[in-house]
């Protein structure tokens, strides 16, 4: 198991563990992705390696951004989580993701340029 499904599967379980502050079960985070409470053990163990579409949907029910699931990593561990997470998008998908990518880098820029 790569340590990047690792890191992944001990969010996931520490995000469901603090949901609400009462925490939430495996089956009541599948019940909400419409997914298995199996699948979601196997998340968090790494035994199953959830898509991209899984982390974005993970991200917007715990409102956090999808980067929390690969917060520390170095560039090449990011690049690898960002080359698995995408392998299974189609040309329209990645052309879409390429665009919000330059996106994030303009509005970078303004922000920095505003400050100085």
């Amino acid at each position: 198991m790569s340590v990047l499904y690792r890191a992944i599967g001990e969010k996931i379980r520490e995000l469901r563990t603090n949901y609400g502050g009462q925490g939430l079960s495996q089956d009541g985070l599948a019940k909400a992705l419409g997914t298995t409470s199996n699948t979601v053990s196997r998340w968090e163990t790494a035994a199953y390696k959830p898509s991209v579409g899984d982390i974005e949907r993970l991200a917007q029910f715990f409102g956090v951004p999808m980067t929390v699931f690969f917060p520390g990593m170095d560039a090449e561990v990011r690049v690898q989580a960002l080359l698995s997470a995408t392998g299974d998008l189609d040309d329209d998908d990645l052309d879409e993701l390429t665009r919000y990518a330059e996106f994030r880098r303009a509005r970078k820029a303004l922000k920095a340029t505003k400050k100085a």
